[in-house]
This record gives structure tokens, C-alpha cells and sequence, in this order.
């Protein structure tokens, strides 16, 4: 072999170790960076509600969206009970991941009053993601009432104070604090009477026990198309897209009632920032999908998403809020 070929020779084996090297160094970064594509392994969202209600089957669209836009699965856990706490804990007590997330609504602006004391801050143990959707209340009273507008409850609400029941569900609903503010933002006085549930809360309006009840529009949607039950005003401060028909509080006479209850998807402290980033864009662009708005708004909800700022803004003023309602009202903490 001549002293060039040797050369050559050499010049070969080190571009070969050189491509060797590269290759090496290539491969754990194509590796790594599957590994650490966000979702690599199923998500669950823990719900402080049953199965099979409105705040359910919202979680259940927007998880079977957002596995099919991420790539991966996301499924529902629900852990009803206790003001919310429970799946709060469950949440914040998960490594913050992007794995563990929580379906949050107004009724955790509430909690925060209604109770003596939490396990967990709001505000300082969850990252905020997106608003998922937000609906309003229905004032309605039997078919057969007297009252033909809500201005005709407030007139005789006046003539009579405290001798009309209002309905409600459970005292530290968003349902019975409505009826609260609704007292104090009117300057009437009436009775209000909490009932175990929703369907108690109908049953008793519709034989005529009470003079006006408090609910969101999807538990009274068939009563009212049936005509059972007439609704006199909705608490947004617009008419809400599912019942462009019902005229606001606002437009009855009571000036700055605006009750609009939410819910939201949030993380525990911590979760890294490119996560949060991720489900956000993806919940902006599910929530304005044409087959999922419309899916919402059959429940009474209307879809929409938010920044992570703007749902930490809304539940901060809204514990201000209802903190002021709870006071006001005297309900004893629980």
C-alpha cells in the first residue's frame, strides 16, 4: 500500500468514527425528545361532581376532543362530595405533571367562604389553564302563578315582605346564594327554601308550594317545555345564547344583578409552563369548534375559552364576591 492510499485510508476511518459519533449523539435526543412529548401516557380529570350532570358531560366532550387533537387519552374521574374537596386534594396532592388536572367551577369561589377552613389555597395550589364554559340561572314559577314577569314577584314582595318562598338547592349553592343577592339587589325579603336536589326543587314549583325557583336552565329545560314551569328571568347581565327568550334580571328592574356561574380546567402549582401552554391552545381551538358549542349549548352552557390570566382574574373576584354574599346572609361556615 502506497504511503496515499494509507492516507486515504485514514481520512475514511475518522469520517466514518465522526458520522459514528453524530449519529450516537442523534439518536438519544430523537428519544428523549419522544419521551418528553406531552401526552405520553393517559390524563385523568377529577371532577368534584357526579356522573351524568352538566359539569360531567361538558369534562367528557372536551376530554374526548382533546385526546384526539393531543394524541393521547384523556378520561373523567369523578369524586363528588364534600364543598369540592375531596378532588381538590386528589389534585394538588398529584405531581404536577400535566397528568392530574381539575375540573374547578364557581361553586370553588364559594368554598372558600362557606367553609371554615380549606386544605388548599385557590389561588396559590392550582395554575390556571382555560375556561372551558359559562351559564347562567333561571328564575321560573309554576305555569298557573299569578306572576307573569319577575317585576310582578318583586311588587308583591314589597306589599309582603317575607311571606313568598323562593326555592332553592342546598344553602351554599350558586342556586341559593342567587337568591341572596337577588334580596339584597332588589330590597325585598322573602323566604328561601333550600331543597335536597333539583328534582324536589320542581315538584314543589309545580304544585304551586312556591312562589319562584332558582336553577340553571338545563334541569328545568323539559318542565319548561312542557309547559310546567314559566321563566320570568335569567341572571346574566345579556340574555343567555340558550335562552335568548328569557329577559335578564337586569332588564326586570334590578339593576347590577349579573350571577354567571363557570367552570375551568386547572393544574397543580408547578406544572410546567409548556404544558399549560399546550392545553390552552388546544382548548382554544376545541371550544370553537361548531359541533362542540352547539353540543354545550344544548346543556345551557356557552362555550368558550379564556387566557390562563383571565380565569385566575375571574375566580379571584369571584371569592370577593360571594365572601360579601355569605357575610351578608349570615350563612354559618360549615
Amino acid at each position: 500500500m502506497t504511503f496515499l492510499d494509507c492516507a486515504v485510508s485514514r481520512i475514511l476511518v475518522r469520517v466514518s468514527l465522526a458520522v459514528l459519533v453524530l449519529l450516537a449523539l442523534a439518536f438519544p435526543q430523537r428519544q428523549a425528545s419522544a419521551e418528553t412529548k406531552y401526552p405520553n401516557k393517559a390524563v385523568r380529570i377529577v371532577l368534584p361532581f357526579a356522573a351524568g350532570g352538566v359539569a360531567d358531560i361538558t369534562a367528557r366532550v372536551i376530554a374526548e376532543k382533546l385526546g384526539g387533537k393531543l394524541g393521547g387519552r384523556f378520561y373523567i374521574e369523578n369524586q363528588p362530595g364534600a364543598g369540592g374537596i375531596a378532588a381538590a386534594r386528589t389534585v394538588i396532592s398529584s405531581p404536577p405533571d400535566g397528568y392530574t388536572l381539575a375540573l374547578l367551577s364557581n361553586g370553588t369561589a364559594i368554598s372558600v367562604s362557606l367553609f371554615k377552613s380549606l386544605p388548599y389555597d385557590p389561588l396559590r395550589d392550582f395554575d390556571p389553564i382555560s375556561s372551558l364554559g359559562f351559564f347562567d340561572f333561571v328564575f321560573a314559577t309554576n305555569s298557573g302563578s299569578e306572576f307573569k314577569t319577575l317585576a310582578d314577584f318583586i311588587v308583591a314582595a314589597k306589599a309582603k315582605p317575607g311571606a313568598l318562598n323562593v326555592g332553592t338547592i342546598n344553602i351554599g349553592s350558586t342556586q341559593n346564594l342567587s337568591a341572596e343577592l337577588f334580596k339584597t339587589a332588589a330590597g325585598i325579603d322573602f323566604a328561601i327554601i333550600p331543597h335536597r336536589g333539583t328534582p324536589d326543587l320542581l315538584v314543589s314549583t309545580m304544585q304551586g308550594n312556591l312562589a319562584l325557583m332558582i336553577d340553571s336552565y338545563s334541569s328545568m329545560k323539559g318542565n319548561l317545555a312542557e309547559g310546567k314551569i314559566r321563566a320570568l328571568a335569567s341572571s346574566g347581565s345579556v340574555r343567555s345564547e340558550s335562552t335568548p327568550d328569557i329577559p335578564t334580571l337586569r332588564e326586570s328592574g334590578v339593576a347590577d344583578y349579573d350571577v354567571i356561574s363557570w367552570n375551568a380546567l386547572f393544574a397543580p402549582a408547578g406544572t410546567p409552563p409548556e404544558i399549560v401552554k399546550t392545553l390552552n391552545q388546544a382548548l382554544q381551538e376545541i371550544l370553537a369548534e361548531a359541533d362542540v358549542k352547539k353540543r354545550l349549548l344544548e346543556l345551557g352552557i356557552a362555550a368558550k375559552a379564556s387566557t390562563p390570566e383571565e380565569i385566575s382574574a375571574r375566580l379571584k373576584s369571584d371569592i370577593d364576591k360571594w365572601r360579601k354574599v355569605i357575610e351578608k346572609a349570615g350563612i354559618q361556615k360549615q
